[in-house]
């Protein structure tokens, strides 16, 4: 018996190459006192979505913000704090967040080890955001500028002192 695929099919499993990524590899980056990791990334699924491994230091971590793709949360290990939709929850090593699109959402590392957080967004948008945010914002005195390459890359952050919608 043999597999038949139609056209399509053809063309996607042609246009796909098997990957792994092995501890330690992958392009990384140091965001805003984050690390992050692209395990997949956008060019390497065809922009339906990319993973990225994030190390969130104690207190660090994105303010409330809004886009227009799904993002999902896997914390490996260590704690967070999650705002998701008005409602704040610390979540810890095995717990998961599924933030769809255009939900408000922010986070940061609540345990004296750094937490070890799985990101997955869909469809792929986030890695050019961070790729731009570790080329322009070196100190402290950068931090205005993160609304703005937000801005640019359809990521919309909430003013500081805003009511979590």
């Amino acid at each position: 018996m043999y597999a038949t695929f139609s056209p399509m099919e053809t063309e996607v499993r042609m246009s796909s190459e098997h990957m792994i990524v092995k501890q330690g590899e992958g392009e990384s980056l140091a965001v805003m006192g984050a690390g992050v990791r692209f395990l997949c990334t956008a060019d390497r699924t065809r922009h339906k979505w990319s993973l990225m491994e994030v190390s969130l230091p104690e207190g660090a971590g994105p303010p409330p913000h809004h886009h227009a793709w799904d993002e999902a949360y896997y914390v490996v290990e260590g704690e967070a704090n999650f705002s998701l939709a008005g409602e704040s929850r610390r979540v810890r090593a095995g717990d998961f967040l599924y933030a769809p699109a255009g939900t408000v959402h922010g986070f940061s590392g609540a345990s004296p080890r750094p937490a070890r957080i799985l990101i997955f967004d869909a469809p792929a948008h986030a890695e050019s955001f961070f790729r731009d945010v570790d080329q322009q914002v070196k100190s402290p005195t950068d931090l205005g500028k993160v609304p703005g390459i937000g801005a640019k890359h359809g990521i919309h952050f909430l003013p500081p002192g805003s009511p979590p919608a």
